[in-house]
Order: C-alpha cells, then sequence, then structure tokens
C-alpha cells in the first residue's frame, strides 16, 4: 500500500520552493505612523555585550504586529471580525494565482487593480480556483529595503504606490469566493488613498471576513497559475496582527515523471511487519 500523504512529499520534493517573504530588521520600509523596530542583544556569546548576560544569543524585538511580510485577519479592521486564531489550519494550503500587473505599475506608479485584469487572468489560465490566494504582481518588492522608493512621494508629500480596487476585491470574495490576497506595497489601497488616510479597499476586503499579506516578494519567481502558497505564522490570542512566513511551492514536471511516480510508490509502500501474525 502507499501512504498517500508521504508520496505527496515526494512529489513536492520535484519542484522548486520559493520563500515570498523580506527579512525584518530596523529601517525596513514600513506603513506610515508605525514606529520603527528596536532590537536589544539580552545576551550574547561574548561576555559584557548583552545586557542581561552571555553564554547563547538572545534578541529582544520591539515592533508593531504589522512589521515586514505580515498577515492581517479581518480583526485588523473589523471591530469583532476573525483574529489570527480564528484562521483555521485548513487555509495554510492554498491555490497560488499571481495577477501581473508589472507593465501597468511601471507606467502608472497609481495604477489600480480592475475587474478587467482578473477577467484577462482567467482568459488565459482559466477561472480562479475556489479558496484560491490572489496576489497582485507590480514588481514593487524590487525597491525593497529602499524606503524612499517603497513608498515615493509627490509634491504634496502623498505616497504613489499601485493598489487594488474595490469593485475587483468585491468580485474575488463575491464571485469567485477567494480565501486571501496578497501584494508587495505596504497598504492595499493603492498609495493616493492610503497616503491620505483612505483604506477603504483594505476595510472592504477584511469585512468580507477575509485575510491578507502585505509586503511579499519574490513573485516573480514563480508562475502566474499552477503554483501553492503555504502560509504560516505564530497564533496570537486574538491577534489582529504578525509576522508570518508565505512559501509557495510550484511544481515542474521533468520528462520522466511517469517513472519517478512508479518509483515513488515502490518507496512508500507500507512494509509488512514481520512479527505479525
Amino acid at each position: 500500500m502507499v501512504h498517500p500523504l508521504w508520496k505527496l512529499r515526494f512529489d513536492l520534493e520535484r519542484g522548486q520552493f520559493v520563500d515570498l517573504t523580506h527579512a525584518f530588521h530596523p529601517g525596513i520600509p514600513h506603513g506610515a505612523g508605525f514606529d520603527d523596530e528596536v532590537r536589544e542583544t539580552l545576551f550574547d556569546h561574548t561576555p559584557g555585550v548583552g545586557s542581561i548576560g552571555d553564554g547563547f544569543l538572545v534578541h529582544k524585538h520591539t515592533i508593531v504586529g504589522q512589521w515586514g511580510t505580515h498577515v492581517d485577519p479581518p480583526i485588523h479592521f473589523v471591530d469583532g471580525g476573525r483574529a489570527l486564531d480564528d484562521i483555521p489550519v485548513s487555509d495554510m494550503v492554498l491555490p497560488l494565482c499571481v495577477i501581473d500587473c508589472t507593465t501597468q505599475a511601471q507606467q502608472d506608479a497609481d495604477y489600480t487593480l480592475a475587474v478587467s485584469d482578473i477577467l484577462n487572468w482567467e482568459a488565459e489560465h482559466g477561472p480562479l480556483p475556489e479558496g484560491a490566494f490572489v496576489a497582485m504582481r507590480t514588481g514593487w518588492s524590487k525597491r525593497w529595503p529602499d524606503a524612499a522608493r517603497m513608498r515615493p512621494l509627490d509634491a504634496s508629500g502623498c505616497a504613489r504606490f499601485p493598489g487594488w480596487g474595490c469593485q475587483a476585491l468585491t468580485f474575488l470574495a463575491q464571485e469567485r469566493n477567494v480565501t486571501a490576497i496578497g501584494h508587495e506595497t505596504t497598504d492595499t489601497d493603492p498609495g493616493v488613498k492610503a497616503g491620505r488616510g483612505n483604506f477603504e479597499a483594505e476595510a472592504l476586503w477584511l469585512a468580507y471576513d477575509k485575510y491578507q499579506i502585505e509586503l511579499l516578494a519574490g513573485l516573480d519567481l514563480v508562475p502566474n497559475a499552477g503554483a501553492l502558497i503555504l502560509r504560516v505564522f505564530q497564533r496570537s490570542k486574538a491577534g489582529p496582527d504578525f509576522q508570518r512566513a508565505p512559501l509557495p511551492f510550484a511544481q515542474r514536471y521533468q520528462q520522466n515523471d511517469d517513472d519517478k511516480s512508479r518509483s515513488a510508490d515502490r518507496q512508500f509502500e507500507a512494509k509488512p511487519d514481520p512479527g505479525h501474525r
């Protein structure tokens, strides 16, 4: 007999794993109004360096929950909405669909993803799978960790970067039953709105009882269709935010897949117990 999950792991290892997160540290780009990270060495390998002691390395991080690549559950904007520990484990592995708006964002920093972008994606790849994770790719993560380029300001001091349109989010929630969205920028809304304190797109999405991941990286390394995303984070009790690690998996089959599959079947067959009668 074949152990299906063991064989699945073998199949996954034939593909490519891509980290979609940025490493966080003091000074990284972040949402307006948030303080920078403060990092203190409590213990260090070298005597006299740690503020408490030595013998091992321990850092104390003072940061807001929305720091670096992070998840926003509904409670972030919705009073009484689902918190981090309310999001089920079953939502941790999702089909990943990437809508590439890189060209549009290069031509228009205020570009807003529209329903037409979703329909164009479907015309090429087929309908969005129910329960998918839909990511907006703009190339903005290539500007990391330059805070001024991640949140460029116009002459009036307003930030200018691309974002989601409300009609597109309503379409994803009501017409396609998407589980979550993600983007490379610091905010769901385009900068011309978020820079003026207007977060209507983010509030709308979270009000649909959905979650999102902000400040994604590496979307150019995964296909627009066909990958899976594994997202994990600390289950902060009633938490409205936390850093998490979205790890997408893109399978790239080889010509000898059938031979490999047969080999995997044999490898994961249950062996008879010689002591069993």
